[in-house]
């Protein structure tokens, strides 16, 4: 009897690492998807990075910006919405012209030169001073309008991180 009580517990413990080392599997396989996204996405819109630079001096094309700055402002809300996230994608597509799959994968991108630039607060900063070097004042009227659509869905008001970051991008723009 104490043997069939050992087998049975061996197999229980057999059971329990299998189904552990299975879902290890899948999170790894999880990561490794969402590693493959951003690398398609900066693939996709000929984002390249250099050695030695930060990857948002490395942006070459003003939607990716525009695209990195309103994730950044709509990160800056504590909890966004996922109207919120959809109402940001839909103005991304609508603003600037783009198909339902550039502007996920402008979002994915966008989110990680966020997380590259070591939060929302620094991204908003250098970003928009990135976004005047290579439009001049071109970009902020696009930039605006996504962001004052985004926010305006649920009939939200800014808070007052977000009016911060709007002044730090009104002082990258040199509008007073």
């Amino acid at each position: 009897m104490p043997f069939l009580i050992a087998l049975a517990g061996a197999a229980v413990a057999l059971y329990f690492f299998v189904l552990r080392s299975r879902n290890a599997a899948n999170i790894a396989g999880d990561i490794f998807d969402a590693a493959l996204d951003v690398k398609n996405a900066a693939r996709r819109f000929g984002f390249k990075r250099r050695a030695n630079t930060h990857p948002v001096e490395d942006i070459d094309d003003p939607k990716i910006a525009i695209a990195a700055l309103a994730v950044s402002f709509l990160e800056l809300d504590d909890y966004p919405t996922q109207e919120h996230r959809n109402a940001l994608h839909r103005n991304l597509q609508s603003v600037l012209s783009m198909s339902d799959k550039d502007a996920e994968e402008m979002t994915v991108l966008g989110r990680w030169l966020m997380n590259q630039c070591g939060g929302a607060d620094q991204a908003v900063s250098r970003l928009s001073r990135k976004l005047y070097k290579m439009t001049g004042g071109e970009a902020f009227t696009p930039l605006l309008t996504v962001l004052r659509d985004t926010l305006s869905t649920n009939g939200d008001d800014m808070n007052d991180k977000q009016r911060d970051a709007l002044d730090d991008v009104k002082r990258a723009f040199h509008i007073t």
